[in-house]
């Protein structure tokens, strides 16, 4: 049976939209997908489902979620090949700390308007003397920060923006032991 990813945004940050990953995956559950497991607390579900449909998917989860837990995440869902895609385009494939790679995953491609927010801010924070970069691929914006996310003037004026927005980012550590889990 095809496995899937479904990743949440906007839950258990900051105190808000909290939800404990046991209900998570009795939610997932009810919606009678199988093999569902969680990684770490920021809504990342593994599980099995016969439908092909990750639109869907991601559609059934968000409205589940919204009425078994009572909040309102965007959910991005990606098949096994899906996400094996993601990784090998990753165009930073040298960098060496997970932490400083980042992928924002997102239901739908950007548009060309989004696209330009991003090269506007990537020129912006180069002006100031940044080596982060961000790159488009697909539906997928990776965000190379060599310095840290923390400190990243890049992620910091894309935060501020549209760019990103209806997407929802994971560290590089997280979207290799997704697809480790994928495959197991």
């Amino acid at each position: 049976m095809p496995r899937y990813v479904a990743l949440l945004r906007g839950i258990n940050v900051g105190g808000r939209n909290k939800v404990a990953m046991a209900d998570l995956r009795r939610v997932v559950a009810a919606l009678g997908y199988t093999e569902v497991a969680t990684y770490i607390q920021s809504g990342n579900v593994v599980f099995s489902s016969p439908d092909a449909d990750v639109t869907s998917l991601a559609d059934a989860l968000e409205q589940e979620i919204a009425r078994g837990l009572a909040v309102r995440p965007v959910v991005v869902v990606l098949s096994r090949d899906g996400l094996a895609q993601v990784i090998a385009d990753n165009p930073f494939p040298g960098e060496a700390n997970p932490r400083c790679l980042h992928a924002v995953f997102r239901r739908d491609e950007m548009s060309p308007d989004a696209i330009a927010l991003i090269a506007a801010a990537q020129q912006t924070a180069r002006a100031k003397g940044s080596r982060d970069a961000a790159v488009v691929v697909g539906q997928t914006l990776f965000l190379h920060t060599p310095g840290g996310l923390g400190r990243s003037e890049l992620a910091a004026q894309l935060a501020r923006s549209s760019a990103q927005a209806a997407g929802t980012a994971r560290n590089w550590a997280t979207v290799t032991r997704l697809m480790a889990m994928l495959d197991s």
